[in-house]
């Protein structure tokens, strides 16, 4: 899939988050010729994590239909495999349970990271309530909701 039609996509149905700007590589779950799922991975959003070895699933957004999640969890892991990479990595927020990422074999490694506030004297950042009229009951970022980091090994 193309990086725009996956932004567009991710824009349009993803419930907290706009899309990535950039990615490694980006994957769709399609049934029936209609898209249903799409996934992008790319490089570690922390400075610390990005060794070189290690890609992050940077947005996974589906439709709701049953195990797409899981299908793209494990598809992303499987091309960072063959592209040579050790480790994959993603964030969820802690009010979600992580089905779909235990289904896929990943495991959580980090309870209770990020989720702090971006707005901060030495960057002063515009906190929009809402991101797109789509989804008005959601937050752009849930700000002070915590994440947990989960994992998969590949060698």
């Amino acid at each position: 899939m193309e990086l725009k039609e996956a932004q567009d996509y991710i824009n349009t149905y993803h419930r907290h988050h706009k899309a990535a700007h950039r990615d490694k590589f980006r994957i769709a779950a399609t049934i029936d010729g209609k898209v249903v799922g799409v996934v992008q991975v790319g490089r570690p959003v922390s400075r610390v994590l990005d060794d070189g070895n290690t890609l992050e699933v940077l947005r996974l957004c589906t439709t709701g239909e049953k195990d797409i999640c899981s299908f793209l969890y494990s598809r992303a892991a499987r091309i960072a495999k063959e592209m040579g990479y050790s480790k994959i990595i993603t964030y969820i927020l802690e009010s979600e349970n992580g089905a779909s990422l235990k289904a896929s074999g990943w495991t959580c490694e980090a309870d209770g990271v990020g989720g702090s506030n971006w707005n901060t004297p030495s960057r002063p950042r515009e906190m929009v309530t809402n991101q797109m009229s789509l989804f008005p009951e959601k937050q752009k970022y849930p700000i002070n909701e915590k994440k947990q980091r989960w994992s998969k090994q590949l060698k």
